[in-house]
């Protein structure tokens, strides 16, 4: 999220200067880092929980259009910065991976083919497929279906378009690419505090973590792009806008395997059904994942419970975010969430044993000599007031903005980085009202789709996905 609101800045105004501080020893090293998630590329051609079945057995496709939509944006961005030379080979940092959804039942079978019936004649899902043929399943993925009953109801769908993101590697090209227009990036550096001065800038208290003297540095804005931190230096900030939030945090693990025999025979991302009770985030899913230019495979997630805020934060995270104005709606999601609580604590119990069984029955034929768990990043869900039940659990992100615009933050996860794009065009707006006029034309440059649905318009959709596919090195 910083690196790509800094972009825009360098971009959109190079006279201005842009300091980054980062606390680990380099950036994207939390949340952004490939194996602490998924690298999905959302863009809910797979992921089941953006189109819940209602209670009347419809299914709607706003929000995954909508998510779709965002990711769309994203790439078109990405494809300007390649295109422009500003960032390396595409493929450092995207690559080419089908995206398929996978249920096993009558019941998750029907609900599979009523989606399918609604998306395969939106434009953003062009392409879509759906079988109930296991032989067509073996076709797409063969490790799926080896070893698998015959009786067995299965469905598939598969849309080739798909992708893997190395959201760190994409990170770090646009640091590079900050730091190559004049950026100061310091590394190794914790903000302990953010101070505002009558004059409507920031005193940001800067430690450097070996060996020298906190220092202060003024600005006239400041974005808190944190990750599970940002909720803390808001809080710290004073400002209003934060009164009544907090913090859950749900850390997480992932099988993964390395064997080259193993990874060859399944190239592509499966995502099925979230068990009862169970978060959206939690959605079992079978990965390939590309990092450094090796593929792996990632199987999860397996949740679990840490009051820590970052995985290299401290177990104080939690308890030390509580505030008078947040109790209440801290208190009311726990009122309102047991089936949540319960699932986190059966995860908790679950021995490796268990674990393991719940990538066979994604995998009937894994075998536990090629795979070993891996420790994901933390996740800090949104805990915020509400009118009618004093509090709700957010699973999704929440841009917080001072009335002045002189300071924001991002709070939340899912789905992330995947949508950085518009949500940084979105604080700009909110941030830099007046700059953004002036901006807009720039913004259209980079962005052609800028301000319209591609949804509205099949050719014009169909004719940005194709050119971004291009750029980025992509199937089509």
């Amino acid at each position: 999220m910083s690196a790509t609101l800094g972009t825009f800045l360098s971009i959109l105004q190079p006279d201005w200067s842009i300091r980054i501080f980062e606390r680990l020893g380099d950036v994207a090293g939390e949340s952004s880092n490939p194996w602490n998630n998924a690298g999905t590329g959302h863009a809910a051609l797979c992921e089941l929980n953006y189109m819940p079945e209602q209670p009347d057995g419809t299914v709607e496709a706003s929000k995954a259009v909508a998510i779709n939509e965002q990711f769309q944006v994203s790439r078109q961005f990405w494809s300007y910065l390649v295109e422009n030379g500003d960032i390396p080979d595409p493929s450092t940092f995207i690559n080419s991976t089908p995206h398929m959804t996978f249920v096993r039942g009558e019941k998750n079978v029907e609900y599979l083919r009523k989606r399918y019936e609604v998306l395969r004649d939106e434009p953003l899902f062009e392409g879509i497929e759906y079988t109930e043929d296991p032989a067509v399943i073996y076709e797409w993925a063969p490790t799926l279906m080896r070893r698998r009953k015959k009786d067995e109801l299965v469905a598939a769908t598969r849309i080739t378009a798909g992708t893997d993101v190395d959201f760190g590697s994409l990170s770090r090209h646009l640091f590079d690419f900050l730091t190559s227009r004049g950026a100061s990036l310091k590394t190794e550096h914790s903000v302990t505090n953010l101070k505002r001065q009558k004059d409507g800038t920031w005193n940001v208290s800067v430690k450097e973590l070996v060996g020298s003297t906190p220092t202060t540095v003024n600005a006239r804005f400041v974005f808190v792009g944190a990750g599970g931190g940002a909720l803390h230096l808001l809080q710290k900030s004073g400002i209003p806008e934060i009164r009544g939030f907090g913090g859950f945090p749900i850390s997480g693990q992932f099988y993964r395997t390395d064997n080259p025999a193993v990874v060859a025979e399944h190239r592509a991302k499966v995502y099925g059904k979230a068990a009862v009770g169970a978060p959206p985030m939690s959605v079992p899913h079978l990965d390939t994942r590309v990092v450094d230019g090796e593929p792996s495979l990632l199987f999860g997630p397996y949740a679990g419970f840490s009051p820590k805020f970052l995985k290299k934060g401290s177990w104080l995270d939690l308890p030390g975010s509580i505030r008078a104005h947040n109790l209440g709606p801290m208190l009311a999601v726990a009122r309102d969430n047991i089936d949540l609580m319960k699932y986190l604590i059966g995860e908790l119990l679950a021995g490796k044993k268990k674990k393991f069984a719940a990538l066979q029955e994604f995998m009937p034929t894994a075998d536990p000599k090629d795979w070993y768990l891996i420790t994901a990043g933390q996740r800090v869900q949104v805990m915020k007031k509400d009118a009618d039940r004093g509090g709700v659990l957010q699973f999704g992100t929440e841009v917080i903005a001072s009335a002045d615009g002189s300071i924001a933050g991002l709070l939340g996860a899912s789905p992330g980085a995947s949508t950085a794009v518009p949500i940084m065009l979105d604080v700009l707006e909110r941030c830099f009202p007046d700059d953004y006029l002036r901006w807009v034309p720039q913004i259209r440059t980079m962005i052609p789709s800028f301000g319209t649905r591609l949804t509205d318009s099949p050719a014009t959709a169909r004719k940005v996905l194709s050119s971004t596919a291009k750029a980025l090195h992509l199937a089509s």
